[in-house]
């Protein structure tokens, strides 16, 4: 009885790619896990085939090659920046208030 041998899967199937947008997209806290051991958080800014940027709150943003990677796991959408532009009427409006 002959067996026939099975193919590989294919080595790219584009799954990773659609992940990362989706991801990137979304703007959805990542975890990043480094083969180092080292653990960074942030969301996916921008990526292409060897690299990812993780944009970061309050630290500076980092290029990752995607090679020192370990895992990636989601932890939550991203609260929206929203810019706090107050006229100063405003300001002195809530001046006189909070001495009341």
């Amino acid at each position: 009885m002959h067996r026939r041998s099975k193919t590989p899967p294919p080595g790219e199937t584009g799954q990773e790619a659609l992940y990362l947008r989706s991801l990137s997209d979304r703007q959805v806290n990542v975890q990043i896990k480094l083969r180092g051991g080292e653990t960074v958080r942030g969301w996916i800014e921008y990526f292409d085939d060897g690299m990812l940027r993780l944009t970061r709150e309050d630290k500076p943003n980092l290029f990752i090659y995607k090679q020192q990677i370990s895992t990636i796991t989601e932890v939550g959408r991203r609260a929206p920046r929203v810019a706090r532009t107050v006229a100063p009427e405003a300001n002195a409006l809530f001046s006189s208030e909070a001495s009341r």
